[in-house]
C-alpha cells in the first residue's frame, strides 16, 4: 500500500494538471466562473429557508446556516458519486497511454469536488460569523480530522463508482436514483429532532451519512467540538468504504482496460 501511495505521489503534477483543466474547462468564458458552484447551494438554502423555516417553526437566522452546511456536505458526496461513474471513461485516453496508478482517476473526481466544497465551506463560515458572531472560531479546529475523512471517503466512493460503471454501466442511473432517495433519509434539510417526535428517529440513527453531517455543523453552528459518538462512526464507514476500494483496485486495475 505505501508503494502505491507512493507511485500515487510520483505522478502528483499530473494528476492535479488534469484537475487543473477540468476546472478550467467548466468554467471556461462563464462570467461567474467558479462562483457558479455557490449558486446551487445557496439558491436551495433561500428557497427551502422560506418554505421549511416557517412549516417546522424555525428562526431563518439559525435554519439557513443549518441548511448550507448540509447542503454543501450532500453536493460533495453526491458529485464524487455520480462524476465518479464516469471518472474511468473520462481518463481512457491516458488509461491507455500512460501506465499510472489507476486510483489517480477517481481522485482527480474527488479533488475536483473538494475545492467546491471548500468554497461552499467559506461561505458558511463567513456567514456563521455575520449572524452569530465569532464564538465558534476555536471549535472550527475540529473540522481538520472532519475533512481528511471527507477526503477518503469522497475517493473512496469514487473509485468504487468508476469501477462498478465500467463493469456494469448502468451503476450511474442507479446511483443518481440512490442518491435522491438517501438525500431525502439524511438530515440534509431538516432537523434529526423532527424525525424523532415522529417515532422515525432511526433513520437518521442508522444513517452513517448522518454522522458526517453533525462533525460539520456541531463546531460550525454550535461552536462546540462533537463527541465520541459520530467521530466513531465516521471512521467505521471510512475504513468500511476505502477498504472496500483498496480491494476492487487490487483485483481489477490490471484487467479494468478491457472493461473500458
Amino acid at each position: 500500500m505505501s508503494n502505491y501511495l507512493a507511485a500515487i505521489w510520483k505522478c502528483r503534477y499530473f494528476w492535479m494538471s488534469l484537475v487543473q483543466m477540468d476546472l478550467r474547462t467548466r468554467y471556461r468564458r462563464s462570467a461567474l466562473g467558479m462562483g457558479w458552484s455557490l449558486l446551487h447551494p445557496i439558491v436551495m438554502t433561500a428557497v427551502l429557508c422560506t418554505v421549511f423555516a416557517k412549516l417546522w417553526g424555525l428562526n431563518i437566522r439559525e435554519y439557513a446556516p443549518f441548511l448550507l452546511v448540509g447542503m454543501c456536505f450532500w453536493n460533495y458526496i453526491s458529485a464524487v458519486t455520480t462524476h465518479g461513474c464516469q471518472c474511468l471513461f473520462q481518463g481512457e485516453a491516458y488509461i491507455r497511454q500512460y501506465p499510472a496508478p489507476m486510483a489517480i482517476y477517481p481522485l482527480r473526481t474527488m479533488l475536483g469536488a473538494s475545492v467546491h466544497f471548500a468554497i461552499a465551506l467559506c461561505v458558511v463560515v463567513l456567514l456563521t460569523w455575520i449572524f452569530n458572531g465569532f464564538g465558534n472560531v476555536p471549535a472550527l479546529f475540529s473540522l481538520a480530522p472532519t475533512l481528511l475523512l471527507l477526503l477518503m471517503m469522497g475517493w473512496s466512493m469514487a473509485v468504487l463508482a468508476g469501477f462498478s460503471t465500467a463493469y456494469f454501466p448502468d451503476t450511474q442511473h442507479l446511483s443518481e436514483v440512490g442518491m435522491q432517495i438517501l438525500f431525502y433519509a439524511t438530515p440534509v434539510i431538516y432537523p434529526p429532532e423532527v424525525l424523532r417526535k415522529k417515532g422515525l428517529g432511526w433513520i437518521a440513527d442508522f444513517n452513517p451519512l448522518a454522522s458526517f453531517i453533525e462533525l460539520l455543523r456541531e463546531p460550525l453552528l454550535n461552536g462546540t467540538v462533537p463527541g465520541p459518538k459520530p467521530y466513531l462512526i465516521a471512521l467505521l464507514t471510512v475504513a468500511i468504504v476505502s477498504t472496500a476500494a483498496a480491494t476492487t483496485l487490487v483485483r481489477l486495475q490490471q484487467r479494468i482496460i478491457f472493461q473500458l
